[in-house]
């Protein structure tokens, strides 16, 4: 579990992040959280599925991988991709809020802190780094883009867009292995909305949104093709 604080330059004056990715920082995760904002840039790379949040809504997830802790796109300190989605990047801070203000915390049992490796966190006479500046700006668009989210998958509710699928993969090497547990686009559901609906889901952004989801699965493709040479390179 996190142990979030309140950043402050006065306590943390000190500490440094290590922004080099790797599975000691957390990298070798299965998916990330994505919203509508980022699905143009990951749909080139990452399949997008959709997850039962456990709040009664869904979230929508870049996969990495097919099983929990598979990052196939990490290659010791290498990621291979020229997008990381920003639920990623963020680590180890998150948002927060102070009344109306959102302010950074930092996960202080994140293996990411250091005192005497990595980007500083503040200047010798206080002020914030331009890493820190950065980080808060990749918070902000985090906690815009969640808040973007809701609409769209209330939207896909409305119109009765999601069903659950699951995906059986046959290696090169003969084992079988399934994906299963999320959500994807029912595309004859939305090839049969009117025209009332297309227009409505079009006027709130989300129409290319969903587009965009569905193009992303082509990359399951590619995924399996990391998958296949991850195997070999391991017998």
């Amino acid at each position: 579990m996190p142990n979030p604080v309140l950043l402050n330059n006065i306590d943390h004056a000190a500490m440094r992040v290590i922004a080099t990715r790797g599975a000691a920082y957390g990298d070798n995760v299965m998916s990330a959280l994505t919203w509508p904002d980022e699905f143009r840039s990951l749909q080139a790379h990452y399949p997008i599925v959709f997850q039962q949040n456990g709040e009664g809504g869904y979230d929508a997830l870049a996969l990495f991988g097919f099983q929990q802790g598979e990052n196939l796109f990490l290659d010791g300190a290498h990621w291979d991709a020229p997008e990381i989605p920003l639920s990623i990047q963020r680590q180890p801070f998150l948002i927060g809020t102070d009344g109306a203000e959102l302010v950074v915390h930092v996960d202080l049992d994140s293996p990411r802190l250091s005192r005497d490796q990595g980007e500083p966190l503040f200047l010798p006479q206080g002020g914030n780094t331009e890493y820190t500046e950065r980080m808060a700006s990749v918070l902000r668009a985090i906690h815009l883009g969640l808040e973007g989210a809701r609409s769209f998958t209330a939207a896909l509710l409305q119109h009765n867009l999601l069903e659950s699928f699951f995906l059986d993969i046959t290696l090169d090497d003969g084992s079988d292995n399934r994906l299963a547990g999320f959500y994807t686009i029912h595309e004859e559901r939305l090839a049969a909305l009117d025209g009332a609906a297309l227009a409505s889901l079009h006027a709130a952004g989300h129409l290319q949104a969903i587009y965009m989801v569905l193009a992303s699965l082509s990359q399951f493709r590619a995924l399996i093709d990391r998958k296949n040479r991850r195997h070999a390179g391991q017998r």
